[in-house]
């Protein structure tokens, strides 16, 4: 009469004991214990992931991401307007860009360790900008567990202040791609930035631009615009040629 009941109650023990570690882990990156832990498991699923459960497409974290993308870049950009009073509306814009791009916040992911709980595809190559969608709807979700203070002082303390040199971001902020155009013609080398690769991300489309010297590939770059990819493409190449 009573038989089912164990098996049951194992397959809850189990479930509890997952989100209880989810829990746990979600505390440890975000410092605070999440309230609705459902919004923080959506935040984690790749659209890949649902596909392959077959799940609705929104039970993925496109719509947090959009929304974490808002709150991040309202945070950061009210940073910015107090920190740099007297810079206009073109430094702010850059400087913003640098640090909320999409390179930027893959690295942030790697760091805390989001890597590890992000839900892909089984056997699918992941693609690295998964990590930083995922950081995205993580902001999304404590946005709406906890509320926009609680929000903005992760953002501040947890990711731009321990990860982000903004001293240095500030000092280094050129066009890299007309710098590295002059170094090449002050060489008589020839150069030229070739867009590799157009990938649709959810609502964003990532392109990625290389840098040729002559018939040699020097560096690839990742950014929401082929500009920004030539431009991320450009800055690696001075990186790697060692040009100050």
């Amino acid at each position: 009469m009573f038989g089912p009941i164990k098996p049951v109650r194992r397959f809850y023990q189990r479930v509890f004991n997952k989100d209880r570690e989810l829990v746990r882990a979600i505390a440890g990156i975000i410092g605070n214990t999440p309230d609705n832990i459902r919004l923080y498991k959506l935040a984690l699923t790749h659209t890949s992931f649902a596909r392959q459960a077959a799940s609705s497409k929104h039970d993925t974290n496109e719509r947090l991401e959009f929304l974490g993308d808002a709150v991040l870049g309202a945070v950061v950009a009210e940073l910015l307007f107090r920190k740099f009073p007297y810079e206009d509306e073109g430094f702010l814009t850059e400087i913003r860009s640098r640090i909320v791009n999409r390179e930027s916040l893959n690295h942030i992911a790697l760091k805390i360790g989001l890597n590890l709980l992000v839900k892909v595809e089984t056997g699918a190559n992941r693609h690295k900008s998964v990590n930083g969608n995922a950081l995205e709807a993580l902001v999304g979700a404590i946005y709406l567990d906890k509320g926009y203070n609680m929000t903005r002082q992760f953002i501040l303390g947890k990711l731009i202040k321990p990860h982000i040199d903004l001293h240095k971001l500030v000092n280094t902020t050129a066009n890299f791609k007309s710098k590295l155009i002059e170094w090449a013609q002050s060489q008589n080398m020839e150069i030229r930035f070739e867009s590799i690769q157009k990938k649709q991300q959810g609502n964003t489309t990532e392109f990625t631009s290389e840098v040729y010297i002559g018939d040699k590939p020097v560096a690839k770059g990742v950014g929401l615009s082929k500009k920004k990819a030539d431009q991320a493409a450009a800055e690696k190449s001075l990186e790697i040629l060692k040009i100050a």
